[in-house]
């Protein structure tokens, strides 16, 4: 592990039930922000959580105006958009609201606005270090993390290529973790989020860039899905369950934004842009066949996953451990009705077509260097094509 690191994470947050009530005081802490804007999808605007966001800033004299086209997977033609709406209208400052798209584009509409507005500039291994506007971000999921973070993935329109954007400058400067918004979630996105953490957790855990900063935060993130998700999925109104789902979401966030993702993110992402995959679904997917692949070369971090999570015991062996983790990551995806590649309804034909360009990206995006195994095209292509069966 490294000795040092540069730790990235907003300004300041504000955590827990009624959170969003104090967004007014939050923005005149960002440096005064008089007229944001609010970045959201068209499920947040028809829900009236926009308009309860804009309801609060209209009640202390701010104005606003809300672009609610972010779609799953954003592309760089909706950031352009979004720019362009933010300049038309005079905006000091963005706004992210929703789940990890809505916040992802916020980013980059902060960012971009500010700098370059090719996508392909923000292409690993470059990174924007230098601060765009204010963006202050608010998820209504626990999964993703993505307000915490110095990442926001954005697909390449013309080539449907997900360019993984990082750096300081992606960082939100202020977030609202309120768990009361994600009350509306569908069972379906309490488990794909919450196996969305548990990837962040493991894959910051085992990372090469993994220090004793983001070992708390992983290890914190793990127990609290662990003794949470099974009786949020079973029971969506367990309000004690669902906060701390939440705050797991933000540790796994900062945990993997300070010892970076690994495999089954660099994976997970084709598999989003070729085929629509959502990304916790897609990351479940794939996380028990890519960690049965790496633990051979970090038995003894696999193994501290497994005891953490209450899937194997201090007394197992290191590699009783690691296979218990394995067996038990199959079964959460069994438990909680994550479908297979083919019962998510891909055409075989066209997914074994597509496994060796979708290796090619995910070994462009630089995340398979950050795992204990390092695989080459071909083996992460075999990993596709096993992850099928």
């Amino acid at each position: 592990m490294r000795s040092s690191v540069r730790i990235c994470a907003p300004r300041f947050m504000t955590v827990g039930k009624g959170a969003l009530d104090g967004i007014p005081v939050i923005l005149t802490r960002m440096g005064g922000v008089r007229n944001p804007l609010i970045v959201t999808d068209a499920f947040m605007v028809s829900s009236g959580v926009a308009g309860r966001v804009q309801e609060l800033l209209i009640s202390v004299g701010l104005t606003s105006a809300v672009f609610d086209k972010v779609l799953p997977d954003p592309t760089d033609t909706i950031v352009l958009a979004g720019i362009e709406m933010l300049e038309a209208g005079g905006h000091d400052a963005v706004i992210g609201l929703g789940g990890g798209s809505p916040i992802d584009a916020a980013k980059a509409i902060a960012v971009m606005a500010a700098g370059s507005r090719d996508i392909q500039d923000y292409r690993p291994p470059k990174q924007s270090d230098e601060a765009g506007l204010p963006m202050l971000a608010i998820p209504t999921t626990a999964g993703t993390g993505s307000e915490v973070t110095h990442h926001a993935v954005i697909i390449h329109d013309a080539t449907r290529e997900k360019i993984s954007c990082r750096g300081e400058g992606f960082v939100p400067t202020a977030a609202i973790v309120d768990y009361e918004l994600t009350l509306s979630k569908p069972r379906r996105l309490i488990a794909d989020n919450g196996l969305d953490t548990l990837t962040h957790a493991i894959e910051a855990y085992v990372s090469r860039k993994a220090t004793l900063y983001s070992d708390r935060l992983a290890l914190d993130c793990m127990r609290l899905v662990a003794g949470n998700l099974d009786a949020a999925y079973r029971d969506p109104e367990n309000m004690s369950a669902r906060e701390a789902l939440m705050l797991a979401a933000t540790f796994g966030g900062l945990a993997f934004s300070n010892a970076s993702i690994a495999l089954v993110h660099a994976m997970s992402r084709p598999l989003g842009s070729l085929f629509h995959v959502p990304h916790g679904m897609s990351n479940a997917m794939l996380l028990p066949s890519v960690t049965a692949y790496s633990k051979s070369d970090a038995l003894g971090r696999y193994a501290d996953c497994a005891r953490v999570i209450g899937m194997a015991g201090d007394k197992d062996s290191d590699a009783a451990a690691a296979d218990a983790l394995v067996e038990g990551l199959y079964a959460y995806n069994q438990r909680l009705d994550v479908p297979t590649l083919s019962g998510f309804g891909i055409d075989r034909n066209a997914y074994l077509t597509a496994a060796g360009k979708m290796a090619e990206d995910a070994v462009r995006s630089g995340a398979p260097a950050n795992n204990p195994r390092i695989g080459n095209v071909e083996e992460i292509t075999d990993l596709y094509n096993k992850a099928w069966a």
